[in-house]
């Protein structure tokens, strides 16, 4: 199993910044095994969660139209992190944040496709 845990959220002021964190955990190091790409999704009350940002394991990235030029997506060096910078926050910013990861287990047989997701961590931004 793959764990993701993250990290970093909490409460801003509208136009501040705010980091969050997450770190894959667990059965990632098996052979054949790879996290193909990272990301963060949010989900405001009474509203359909929606992606913020992807980054895959070649590091193209994907935004929210939304957030293009005020939140940041990376993956760290051993492709196991994803941090999202998000500055100039906005009110409309408020979610809870989750980190998802999309992994690839491959054996002499078959290839297995699997989706993960952290816990989730309240992003409040206030105006």
């Amino acid at each position: 199993q793959v764990q993701l845990t993250e990290s970093g959220g909490g409460s801003a002021r509208s136009g501040g910044s705010l980091r969050l964190t997450c770190v894959a955990s667990g059965s990632i190091y098996r052979s054949g095994f790879t996290i193909d790409s990272m990301g963060w999704y949010r989900q405001a009350p009474g509203k359909e969660r929606e992606l913020v940002a992807v980054i895959s394991y070649g590091g193209h990235t994907t935004y929210l139209d939304s957030v293009k030029g005020r939140f940041t997506i990376s993956r760290g060096s051993a492709q196991t992190t994803v941090t999202l910078q998000m500055n100039n926050l906005r009110p409309e910013d408020t979610a809870v944040y989750y980190c998802n990861a999309e992994t690839t287990w491959s054996t002499e047989l078959d290839s297995y496709e699997h989706d993960y997701w952290g816990q989730g961590t309240q992003v409040t931004v206030s105006s």
